[in-house]
């Protein structure tokens, strides 16, 4: 486990409710469930000011969502980088988790194979584990993304939804998320035709 000595100094509930989500603080590490006996890099989730009572709920930069009370003298509590504190172990990053949707124009399973070839050429053979693959013909069609409020009347005008994206291919969409309270729309692609008058 790589971890590095950190100085930091822990937090009060009161010192915690004035940080924002871009301060960032460590708290205790886990990793899918599993409890480290040290600490990770992390951020609020909301800003410390939302806190009534509960426990405050921060993510780490390893994507580990931890409820703490700050307060709680039995508990791993909230730390903050301080030169005038005490030394904590803080969990090192190992790499970067790339989770990519490629799209390769008339790929098939030579031109993925190359690809895989190049990135383990570049950053070594440990950089690809293929523990699940997906590869999916893509149809040769294209379509247009609009975003509508989730609770739209119907016979909405085309006035109260926004576009999203123009002239992509359908696949894309699964990688794609609607803004909050609002859902998607797709139409096959219409050629937009500017009308606009010349002289």
């Amino acid at each position: 486990m790589n971890t590095e000595k950190v100085t930091a100094r822990r937090l009060a509930a009161e010192e915690v409710s004035e940080l924002g989500p871009q301060d960032e603080i460590f708290v205790t590490a886990e990793t899918n469930g599993l409890p480290l006996d040290c600490y990770a890099p992390a951020f609020l989730t909301e800003p410390g000011k939302n806190f009534e009572g509960g426990s405050f709920a921060a993510r780490t930069v390893f994507g580990d969502e931890v409820h703490v009370l700050p307060d709680d003298t039995a508990g791993r509590g909230i730390w903050i980088a301080d030169k005038t504190g005490e030394e904590i172990e803080v969990l090192q990053g190992a790499g970067v988790l790339l989770n990519l949707a490629l799209f390769v124009p008339g790929g098939n399973q030579e031109s993925l194979a190359a690809l895989y070839s190049a990135a383990r050429d570049a950053f070594g053979a440990g950089i690809v584990q293929r523990w699940s693959e997906e590869v999916v013909e893509v149809p040769d069609v294209k379509i247009d993304l609009f975003e509508e409020p989730a609770r739209a009347r119907k016979n909405v005008t085309s006035q109260n939804r926004d576009r999203r994206a123009l002239d992509i291919y359908p696949t894309r969409v699964r990688f794609m998320e609607p803004s909050e309270g609002w859902k998607f729309i797709v139409e096959p692609h219409k050629e937009i035709v500017d009308e606009t008058p010349t002289i």
